[in-house]
């Protein structure tokens, strides 16, 4: 029978359980007990006359009804977080956050200046800028917990609205310490780079895709290669002369300018990465919208 005295708790848990895929991350999110989480999720799914979620020793995955239920329930609740920012947040700029999502490699050459500047104009808004990986930053968009992303391409996401805009084309490079001991005068073409120690980002990694097909194109055949995940230890790995590496130009600008590093530059031009912003438009309310649009120069 229907009801009209819904119990918003109960829909609170399920979506934090329905989220987390655990009743224990929903229980430690929530501040309850993992006893209380479980049975809200009974009460509700007595309510609903349905089973919304199955249970085994790894954790808790939705029913198909449970789905459908968390389809209806994660707009709802998204629109009260979007109400509740809105009513807080004022069209001066006097209150009001922004939650950012950004690699770091990114962040350090292409937002701070634009947040420094902001912060300066509007100190009352609170600022977090979140790193992870584009997988979890995107499901961080979904839940609302960011405001936006700014990323790489591809952003390969399976939300209907989310909105994908290209910022910025910025260059890669080969770069080694200014004083290295490889005779790098010895490399004109990327084939020449077979016989150099390499400090390269790690497969899979879509900037590496991109270089492993040009060295397939022009025949290289690597030899001696240090894979590392972040563009921070890649700087690390250059300044201990450990290899030529491969990284983001305007990671290492400042490295290059005061005469630390050297670029090496081949015949053949280096694939380039495109930066996005990435955002859901109904999930924004006032602060992160006028950043986009006043520091970003992105119209929404």
């Amino acid at each position: 029978m229907y009801k009209n005295n819904i119990n918003l708790n109960l829909y609170k848990i399920f979506y934090e359980v329905a989220m987390s895929g655990s009743i224990s991350d929903a229980s430690k999110k929530l501040f309850i007990t993992q006893s209380a989480v479980s049975k809200a999720i009974k009460k509700l799914e007595e309510d609903l006359d349905t089973n919304l979620f199955y249970r085994s020793p790894k954790g808790v995955k939705l029913t198909s009804k449970g789905e459908e239920l968390l389809f209806y329930v994660k707009e709802a609740f998204n629109n009260l977080v979007v109400a509740e920012r809105t009513m807080v947040e004022s069209n001066n700029l006097n209150t009001g956050k922004i939650s950012i999502g950004v690699p770091s490699q990114i962040g350090s050459f292409y937002l701070f200046e634009d947040i420094a500047s902001f912060h300066k104009k509007y100190p009352n808004i609170e600022i977090t800028i979140i790193s992870k990986t584009t997988k979890q930053l995107l499901k961080l968009l979904e839940q609302h917990e960011i405001d936006f992303i700014i990323d790489t391409s591809p952003i390969n996401s399976t939300l209907d609205n989310i909105v994908i805009k290209p910022l910025v084309d910025v260059n890669n490079c080969f770069a080694v310490k200014k004083d290295t001991s490889f005779p790098i005068d010895k490399i004109k073409k990327i084939k020449d780079l077979e016989n150099f120690p390499l400090v390269l980002p790690i497969k899979g990694t879509d900037n590496r895709k991109q270089l492993d097909k040009m060295f397939e194109k022009n025949n290289v055949n690597l030899k001696n290669i240090i894979n590392i995940h972040t563009s921070e230890m890649i700087v690390g790995a250059i300044k201990k002369d450990l290899g030529i590496g491969y990284i983001i130009y305007d990671v290492i600008k400042d490295n290059v300018m005061n005469g630390e590093f050297n670029i090496i530059k081949t015949e053949e031009n280096l694939p380039k990465i495109t930066i996005n912003l990435v955002y859901i438009e109904k999930y924004l309310t006032i602060a992160p919208k006028f950043f986009i649009e006043n520091y970003l120069h992105i119209k929404i």
